[in-house]
């Protein structure tokens, strides 16, 4: 028995030097995984929605209402079921890889992290990516509206071309009835699933997204222009939709570029999903780049 199963080992390990070196996994690669567990993933099936697009537009030298478009999605959107905890986020900090949290923010397991900014949630999806050997990153606002499904909210408002004041006003309005002063970090479950099995969504927790702010002019038609497009400013996607400062924590303490702002900053990443010969060619160029 003893010498079979020397055998096989053996056969095994010739087998192993036989194929690819790109399909094994490296030494370093396996050490990294093994760092950290992978977050709960909602698959979204590939589809179209109408999306109100982000940012300010104007036609003829006035504000227009934002465009509104069918986006198609030809391919699933992977997401993550719950926001990043701000037990998870603790993890980041204690490797050095994140910037510690205020003092005041509870860390827990079942609990969103919040009080970050968008440097923070890039910093955090970077050491994720390492630690896991998956891409993770921040969703745009068209993938966020995505996954939200019916629980993206059309932020569109018709301007009345005599008073452009009353746009505004109207939107304050509309946000400020959103109970947006609720500032407590709730446990995960809180708010519930969407129809798409997403939890916490639009509930007192906005999400950052990568999506930069962006002005733009209008033609005839409501063909959007070149756009002037400002990445210190993002969207973060909640109750309603905010554009933040990028380097701000708590946009109550100023920040919020437009409207009311966010009760909480936090973000959930998506998890980007590469094809078997995507994995193949990115294992074969670091054993080149190990070699060279």
């Amino acid at each position: 028995m003893l010498i079979a199963f020397k055998l096989k080992l053996v056969l095994a390990c010739a087998a192993g030097f036989a194929g690819p070196l790109a399909v094994a996994p490296l030494v370093s690669e396996m050490t990294a995984h093994g760092t950290q567990s992978e977050p709960a993933i909602v698959e979204i099936a590939a589809g179209s929605f109408a999306y109100r697009e982000a940012g300010d537009f104007t036609r003829g030298g006035e504000q227009a209402e934002a465009p509104l478009r069918t986006l198609q999605f030809d391919r699933p959107l992977h997401i993550m079921r719950e926001q990043v905890s701000s037990a998870d986020y603790q993890l980041c900090v204690e490797d050095g890889a994140c910037r510690a949290l205020d003092k005041d923010v509870v860390i827990a397991p079942d609990r969103p992290v919040v009080q970050v900014n968008w440097h923070d949630a890039e910093a955090y999806a970077v050491w994720l990516s390492r630690k896991t050997g998956k891409h993770y990153r921040l969703p745009s606002d068209e993938e966020w509206a995505f996954a939200a499904g019916a629980r993206f909210r059309d932020d569109g408002v018709p301007v009345d071309q005599s008073d452009p004041s009353k746009r505004w006003i109207s939107r304050y309005e509309r946000e400020s009835e959103r109970g947006s002063s609720d500032t407590r970090a709730y446990p995960f479950g809180k708010f519930g699933l969407n129809e798409r099995g997403v939890s916490d969504l639009a509930g007192n927790v906005w999400e950052w997204t990568s999506t930069c702010f962006v002005r733009s002019h209008l033609d005839a038609s409501g063909n959007a222009g070149r756009p002037t497009v400002n990445c210190g400013v993002r969207v973060a996607e909640g109750a309603h939709r905010a554009y933040v400062t990028d380097f701000i924590r708590d946009a109550r303490a100023g920040g919020c570029a437009q409207g009311v702002p966010p009760a909480n900053l936090g973000f959930r990443l998506v998890r980007e999903e590469r094809t078997w010969m995507a994995s193949v060619s990115a294992r074969w160029s670091k054993v080149w780049a190990a070699r060279s």
